[in-house]
């Protein structure tokens, strides 16, 4: 599993993990198997795993080296072997088990209510505009896309989605924002994604969702997690606010 094109490619990530890349593009085909791939690992995990951390065409795998030495050499009488291509061939062999089907679409479908435009969102004339489009036409391409949630990353609870139409992909700003409010919906070149705190940033922004995407004391603190699906839903500022009223945020 080595090469280049179409073929997964492994790299060592320092002294404690590898980076599987499965492609090098925004593909939906190649975020499925990274997903696949993490949580073949997650449901099988081998003497020394941590964690398995997606991003659009990789997969970094973070591993205990003493334990995976341990385990060596409990199983073997030579233990010489590097320890980073012991990881790679058990890694390996899972990707080529019959329990890896890269295809694997069974991830949760998660809706999001996004108030577009006016305060909520004060970019998406400018954006339609830029597009040469009305702000309602932009609204209903943005809405009636699915997503995929590529990786988790920026911020604690940041969705990168991955889907956005085509005709809406559009530069960053400028100049960024000194604070985004948290739930901000943006666009930034041909991605789409959620502001899960406020922090600065340079992403267009088109909407804003109620709902809290980073809930620090939950026992999942991210709302979306790598591989859910997406769909935005449209509320009137009248139902974003009764939505935020009734939520809560921890």
């Amino acid at each position: 599993m080595s090469g280049n094109g179409g073929e997964t490619v492994f790299y060592p990530l320092g002294d404690c993990a590898l980076l599987i890349r499965f492609g090098d593009r925004i593909e939906a085909d190649t975020i499925r198997k990274v997903r696949s791939a993490a949580r073949l690992l997650e449901a099988k995990p081998f003497p020394g795993f941590i964690e398995a951390v997606p991003s659009y065409g990789a997969l970094a795998v973070h591993y205990d080296p003493w334990v995976v030495y341990r385990t060596l050499r409990e199983k073997r009488d030579d233990s010489e072997e590097v320890l980073y291509e012991a990881v790679c061939d058990i890694v390996r062999s899972l990707l080529a088990s019959e329990a890896y089907d890269e295809h694997d679409d069974t991830d949760d479908v998660v809706t999001i209510p996004v108030c577009y435009g006016g305060r909520y969102g004060p970019d998406l004339d400018e954006l339609a505009a830029y597009h040469h489009i009305g702000a309602e036409e932009a609204v209903a391409l943005h809405a009636g896309a699915d997503y995929t949630v590529a990786m988790i990353g920026f911020a604690p609870g940041f969705p990168y989605l991955a889907g956005l139409p085509g005709l809406l992909a559009t530069p960053r700003r400028a100049t960024p924002r000194s604070a985004v409010p948290a739930g901000s919906v943006g666009i930034a070149g041909a991605q789409t994604g959620l502001y899960s705190l406020e922090t600065p940033g340079g992403w267009n922004i088109i909407g804003r969702t109620p709902l809290p995407l980073f809930r620090p004391y939950a026992e999942r603190p991210s709302l979306l997690r790598a591989g859910d699906r997406v769909r935005f839903e449209p509320i009137t500022p009248e139902r974003f606010e009764e939505l935020s009223r009734g939520l809560p945020r921890k």
